[in-house]
């Protein structure tokens, strides 16, 4: 089990690191049309997609993100836990 355990708490965090670039991006008017954005928001929107389907958009604010980190941070904290095994 330890070998999943590795590989799901590597692939968490990398898909953390692109949501969060992803929220940055979006902070600061990142430019959609560049290269960068293009390949984050590829990474990032199979996992948001779903969620934004889900919970409601409050205002102006989609919170899809915030809710994709949780489950991410679960879903690394489960693969340390599979190594442990």
């Amino acid at each position: 089990m330890q070998p999943l355990g590795l590989f799901i708490t590597v692939v968490a965090y990398v898909l953390l690191i692109a949501v969060i670039i992803r929220i940055i991006f979006s902070w600061i008017g990142f430019d959609p049309e560049n290269p960068i954005a293009q390949v984050i928001q590829e990474i990032t929107e199979p996992i948001l997609a779903p969620i934004r389907s889900v919970m409601p958009r409050i205002g102006m604010f989609d919170l899809s993100p915030m809710a994709a980190t949780f489950l991410l941070i679960i879903l690394a904290s489960l693969g340390t836990r599979l190594q442990s095994v």
